[in-house]
């Protein structure tokens, strides 16, 4: 069980214009700005959940993963997990968590990954037959194979994330952290890991927070979602009712044979080539059938398909709304 409590963290940054000048003058005396990058943040996450926590870059995504890993100290609030707070029982904290942070690396640059997963495992005091077993798996389910034997170096990016979340697993932990997992992944790659997370969740009930610019991860993995913004949480739900919530735009994309259909009142042009339109409008204003029936007056259709948005396009509109 994850529960943080009017989480509050500020950073003190350092300010100054560019030039020679200014940057002699910076040595003596210093501007600072603060940074509320978090302001009154609660939730609450059950064991087993997985959790997709998403927002703009600078939204405080980071900085709560921190928190809630003991990383960084809030200057108010609580935070709980599993019973401990993270910062104040740090030791015995990370023995029930893993983190993989997407743009930082748990392996030894230089030597096989095989030698960082028996450090790790020394580190962790994790027994050889849990180790043994643990490898094994995460192994066979991750393919890891021959990139046991190779320096972290030589590995592409996701053969490398690949052995940075079996790492975090190696002493199996009661909860993972995810921070962006998927970076800089082939479509290959992100099926692969998208795929373990949900085979790791189902058969050890293993709690999941992610955070992600991918809105397809999300999409693939999160039961819930927690939308974060200047630093407060704005929105919490599943990712249905947020798409539903969002749904009030439909794509409607028709190819035509002969001259082109003329567009009506409710509807807007996406997109026009030869043979296919595609109309965005809201169907509480023109039914669909309505459209339909209107382009199909005008000439004959060959295929019509309708969506609603994407999820991209579904998190762009909340930061808008929310002015984020």
């Amino acid at each position: 069980m994850i529960t943080l409590q009017s989480i509050h963290k500020t950073f003190r940054v350092a300010k100054r214009q560019a030039g020679f000048g200014r940057a002699v003058k910076a040595l003596f005396s210093r501007e600072y700005e603060l940074i509320h990058a978090l302001d009154d943040i609660s939730f609450s996450v059950d064991d087993g959940e997985m959790v997709g926590y998403i927002g703009p870059n600078g939204a405080g995504k980071s900085t709560t993963i921190k928190i809630m890993c003991g990383i960084l100290t809030p200057e108010s609030g609580t935070c709980d997990i599993n019973g401990r707070t993270p910062w104040k029982e740090r030791t015995a904290h990370v023995r029930d968590i893993g983190v993989v942070f997407g743009q930082r690396s748990q392996l030894w640059w230089d030597v096989p990954v095989i030698d960082s997963f028996e450090l790790i495992r020394d580190i962790y005091v994790v027994s050889e037959s849990l180790y043994r077993r643990n490898l094994d798996e995460l192994s066979a389910l991750l393919d890891l194979g021959e990139l046991l034997k190779t320096p972290a170096r030589s590995l592409s990016l996701g053969q490398r994330m690949r052995c940075e979340i079996a790492a975090s697993l190696l002493h199996s932990p009661k909860t993972l952290f995810l921070d962006e997992p998927t970076i800089g992944l082939d479509a290959v790659s992100k099926i692969a890991v998208r795929q373990f997370i949900k085979k790791l969740n189902a058969e050890h009930g293993t709690t999941v927070i992610l955070t992600t610019h991918d809105m397809q991860d999300i999409e693939a993995l999160a039961e819930r979602v927690l939308l974060i913004g200047k630093g407060k949480i704005l929105l919490d739900g599943t990712f249905a009712e947020l798409k539903n919530a969002c749904q009030s735009t439909k794509m409607l994309v028709v190819e035509y044979r002969g001259s082109a259909p003329g567009i009506c009142a409710g509807m807007t042009l996406a997109d026009a080539r030869e043979g296919r339109l595609a109309i965005t409008l809201d169907p509480s204003t023109l039914p669909i059938p309505n459209a339909i029936a209107h382009l199909a007056e005008q000439a004959e259709l060959l295929d019509v398909s309708v969506s609603g948005i994407s999820a991209e396009e579904m998190v762009a509109a909340l930061y808008k709304e929310y002015r984020i």
